[in-house]
């Protein structure tokens, strides 16, 4: 699970940047919101709320690119524009395995090296104070080098930055950075990131092939999910009755298309009282992206996964998203975390669906980029776990809210044509 993301002089982020799925156990509502293990609690679900462009997209492509870094995939990074530095900073703390770790790198997009990493375990004593140990830290900045492998410890000054050590090196070699490596890699590799405005079908359809529980329950879901449907299935194209040429027909959803594979996508059926259809032809957009949505959901309450959402209610009903939100914080949810962005209002709820620490916000001015979140409006200043955050969101209490002023559109636009009308008399 997540624990924390940081960031710093990377995308939308100049200076530095948190963002904590640590539980507040002073808190004591909503316990089954909070995932515990050792003496570590992590939240189950967050929600990040703020205007469109100001960085909420940013935050998830951080995970994304500490992800791609951690899996040997392209590299997406880029340095803020508005910086004089090449150097981003990310990092990242996380439970794996009932044990906690963080990991942070530098890379320099500019030269495109690798010149700081560090690993490190966070332990607890008895009392429950927190512990670092260093397994590994490379920082050729400041020429300062450690490793727990006393025999890699020499070799890391001379080491290419092309990439981060483990992906260097044969780290079979060295048992200390083939555990960090098989740790940083299970943990990238239990992440899931999804943009709701793009999501891909072929995930679900490659579920759907396979006649197993998995299958069975991405069924049940998209069902519940009160769409009035019979039965969603798989099945062979002689068994589909299609009619005006609907074999020649392509999904309206550009982002639900998938190119060279639509007879596939056509082989999804929706049932309704009895007639099967073709569901990618016939369903709405937002029949389809629960279809989409629905197996990534599955996945990661079955497998214990990490899912990330960019966009969680686009096309959704506020109810439904609400629902799955309520998914991954019941208490039968025992190891699944989904953190996502979203505009939905409805959803800020301390009442009966979050905690305090679980709404975050994303705004900027002139001056920059914060992250935040609603546990940094304490009871002093008037928010409580009782209060109409609604209301106050509305009034900007929490900032991260647009202020648009489209009326003058609406009169430049006017005062245009009235300015036209004066001229041709």
């Amino acid at each position: 699970m997540i624990i924390e993301v940081r960031a710093k002089n990377c995308f939308a982020f100049d200076e530095a940047i948190a963002f904590s799925m640590k539980a507040d156990m002073r808190n004591k509502k909503f316990g089954s919101n909070v995932y515990k293990e050792n003496c570590f609690n992590v939240l189950k679900t967050a929600g990040i709320y703020g205007p469109n462009n100001v960085g909420k997209t940013c935050l998830i492509r951080c995970i994304k690119a500490i992800k791609g870094v951690l899996l040997n995939k392209k590299n997406v990074l880029m340095s803020n524009f508005f910086t004089d530095s090449d150097i981003c900073e990310l990092g990242v703390t996380f439970l794996y395995n009932g044990r906690k770790f963080a990991y942070d790198f530098k890379y320099d997009s500019d030269r495109e090296e690798y010149v700081y990493e560090e690993f490190l375990e966070v332990v607890k004593d008895k009392y429950n104070n927190e512990k670092s140990i260093c397994w590994f830290k490379r920082d050729t900045l400041n020429d300062e080098f450690s490793c727990i492998d006393t025999e890699l410890l020499t070799m890391i000054p001379v080491v290419a930055k092309n990439n981060v050590i483990f992906h260097l090196m044969d780290s079979s070699k060295f048992s200390s950075l083939n555990d960090m490596k098989q740790i940083l890699m299970g943990f990238a590799e239990k992440i899931d990131i999804i943009n709701m405005n793009n999501i891909p079908m072929e995930h679900t359809i490659e579920l759907m092939k396979n006649k197993n529980m998995l299958q069975e329950k991405v069924v049940e879901f998209i069902k519940n999910a009160d769409l009035y449907l019979d039965n969603y299935e798989y099945v062979e194209m002689g068994n589909i009755k299609l009619q005006d040429n609907s074999e020649n027909k392509r999904p309206e959803e550009k982002v639900l298309d998938i190119p060279d594979k639509v007879m596939d996508q056509i082989r999804l059926v929706s049932t309704y009282k009895g007639v099967q259809v073709p569901s990618m032809l016939f369903d709405s957009t937002g029949t389809k992206k629960i279809a989409a949505m629905a197996s990534y959901v599955i996945e990661a309450l079955e497998q214990g996964r990490i899912l990330v959402i960019d966009e969680l209610d686009s096309s959704i009903h506020f109810k439904l998203t609400r629902a799955t939100v309520a998914m991954f914080n019941n208490e039968l949810n025992t190891d699944a975390q989904m953190i996502f962005t979203v505009h939905d209002i409805n959803l800020m709820d301390c009442k009966r669906l979050f905690r305090k620490e679980q709404i975050w916000f994303v705004d900027k001015d002139e001056n920059g980029v914060y992250v935040y979140s609603l546990a940094d409006f304490t009871a002093e200043k008037g928010v409580r776990g009782t209060s109409d955050l609604i209301e106050k969101y509305k009034k900007g209490a929490f900032a991260a809210l647009p202020d648009p002023e489209l009326i003058n559109t609406l009169l430049s636009i006017k005062g245009n044509a009235k300015e036209a009308v004066s001229d041709d008399k």
